[in-house]
């Protein structure tokens, strides 16, 4: 590896027409939305009068029939295989090929009504979603026979031709490219794709070592915008904004081209390596029927058992390399050349395999940090925040920074709302409500916080009355409470509570404890900024809403606070 490549961009797409490609997303829980294509063998005695006459031209009484489902990518191929895997006189069977995305394959199967012989996903981390899924649903994992690879296809960006050059001019196509921001990514929604996911998995590989915060803060930017399928994220290439690449596997990309679209695309290889989809073979329950017959001589030979088409139908796929390479995907191994246009002939070779327990815990964490958000921040703006930090700037000026860093990773999804507080802000009240909890998709909201930033330094001063403020930060979210959104307090504060008049810490705390409601957690996510901050008192806070405390104690730190506090949801309350 280490090389970089790009496929010659194509002056006019090759045209296949039995390849189109597919993507479907079926919603549902977390581990439930998945996307699969797998091929169904069902093996029955028939004698229905459709297959008479080829019964009498083979000799055959009865025709066996098989059922293969087989992921939208593979598919075309296998309906080629199985039409001359029946033309042979001594098979007597009708296969028939039912194409499926593999995610709607995986819930099939983890819910137990898949009454199938056999299955051909794009990627082995099916098999572990499936039995995932399975257990959530309070049943046994589905017994699958995964058998060796039949094919592969290497993840890759996905390049607008026009704009192939540009994208590549100054530095190759890389991962780390991805990680550090500086190569704007569509990622389809790896819930529903595997090429998605393992290239999420080849992205976490690239992250320096040490460093915690790259990879989750590169899932949120990726986040922001989630195409449904590959071919959502094809069709916006090509009038993106900024020069962009979308993450696919090699044959979705040779699928689009082959369709003939407006503008085609060009395979980028990443210069930093890859993992490829890896197609096994998987044979269900009723594929094994008949394995265990006994094998001795008999005066009329036996039907072939169903279990013995299986493996005669898995050889057969097997030894259709022209036919795979022909729609672009390349044997178990990487090798093979293909001739399709936007890709090239050869592929470099996977720099690791796909490890599917590490893709199982990267979708989890996807599935928390692209959760929408309803969010009220609420902003310190006592008179010390107009003291210096380490850094000479205002402790003000440093936060403002940080929060436009932050805002520029939310997604229009997410709803926010700002306060500020400090003492005797609103009459009596410490706090003071700025903008209501609204989609940042209202262009007109987010300019209206984005106003709101700008003008902190001269809403500054008063002592901080922080007890008060948080308790009615946490009235106020449960109020307008969204159940299909994670709602929270954000609060940002340089100082401990200096409100003499208001509530104490304990009494804070008894409030919070009475008024917890356990179907509408709102956790409450404390930032301390500075030397002068109690973080004994936000931990506490923290705790009894389930949230999480932080310190900033160096100007610097805050920006990589605000994203600990949006990535680590995962293991509140108990965050290391």
């Amino acid at each position: 590896m280490g090389r970089h490549s790009i496929a010659a961009s194509p002056k006019k797409p090759t045209k296949s027409p039995s390849r189109a490609f597919i993507m479907s997303i079926v919603g549902g829980a977390a581990v439930v939305g998945l996307v699969a294509s797998g091929v169904f063998v069902w093996v029955t005695g028939i004698a229905d009068p459709l297959f008479a006459s080829a019964a009498d031209e083979s000799g055959c009484e009865t025709k066996q029939e098989l059922l293969v489902v087989a992921d939208t990518s593979i598919a075309p191929v296998l309906e080629d295989v199985a039409a001359s895997f029946d033309a042979a006189e001594d098979h007597c069977v009708h296969t028939e090929i039912q194409t499926q995305d593999s995610a709607d394959t995986a819930a099939v199967v983890a819910s137990g009504g898949l009454d199938a012989d056999a299955w051909v996903p794009d990627s082995t981390v099916w098999v572990d979603r499936v039995a995932a899924t399975a257990s959530s649903l309070g049943q046994a994992a589905p017994e699958l026979e995964a058998r060796e690879s039949v094919a592969s296809s290497p993840i890759v960006f996905a390049v607008p031709s026009a704009r192939a050059e540009e994208i590549v001019a100054t530095e190759p196509v890389t991962w780390g490219r991805v990680l550090s921001g500086k190569l704007p990514t569509l990622l389809p929604d790896p819930e529903a794709s595997a090429a998605s996911l393992a290239g999420l998995l080849a992205l976490r590989a690239h992250a320096p070592a040490g460093d915690t915060r790259a990879f989750p803060g590169a899932m949120i930017a990726l986040g922001k915008a989630i195409p449904a399928s590959a071919s959502a994220a094809f069709g916006s290439l090509p009038a993106a904004e900024q020069p962009s690449v979308a993450v696919t596997s090699e044959v979705q990309l040779a699928s689009y081209n082959q369709g003939e679209p407006t503008e085609s695309l060009v395979a980028a290889y990443p210069a930093d390596g890859t993992v490829s989809l890896d197609y096994p073979f998987l044979v269900l329950p009723r594929g094994t029927e008949g394995s265990d017959a006994s094998t001795a001589p008999t005066a009329t030979p036996a039907p072939a058992s169903r279990a013995e088409l299986v493996d005669r139908f898995e050889q057969a796929v097997r030894d259709a390399t022209d036919e795979l390479l022909a729609v672009g995907l390349r044997a178990p191994d990487g090798s093979g050349e293909v001739e399709i246009a936007g890709l090239s002939a050869t592929a470099p070779a996977p720099a690791a395999t796909l490890d599917n327990a590490a893709q199982i815990e990267i979708l989890r964490a996807w599935g928390v940090l692209t959760l929408r958000s309803r969010m009220l921040a609420v902003i310190d703006v006592s008179g010390s925040m107009e003291e210096p930090a380490a850094n000479g700037l205002r402790r003000i000026d440093v936060f403002q920074q940080a929060a436009i860093g932050a805002m520029s990773k939310f997604s229009g999804e997410v709803e926010l709302g700002v306060w500020v507080f400090s003492t005797a802000r609103n009459g009596d009240l410490d706090y003071e409500d700025l903008a209501p909890i609204a989609p940042l998709a209202d262009a007109a909201h987010t300019q209206q916080i984005h106003g709101i930033i700008g003008s902190l330094p001269q809403r500054l001063g008063g002592a901080t009355g922080l007890y008060d403020t948080t308790l009615a930060a946490v009235q106020r979210v449960r109020e307008s409470y969204d159940p299909d959104k994670v709602n929270s307090v954000l609060l940002i504060t340089d100082g401990k509570n200096e409100d003499e008049n208001g509530i104490s810490l304990d009494q804070l705390i008894a409030e919070l404890q009475k008024n917890a409601d356990p179907a509408k957690p709102v956790p409450v996510i404390m930032i301390g900024f500075g030397p002068d901050t109690d973080l004994a008192a936000m931990q506490q806070i923290a705790a009894t809403t389930g949230g999480a405390a932080y310190s900033a104690a160096k100007p610097e730190d805050l920006g990589l606070v605000l994203v600990d506090a949006l990535t680590q949801r995962t293991c509140r309350p108990n965050c290391g």
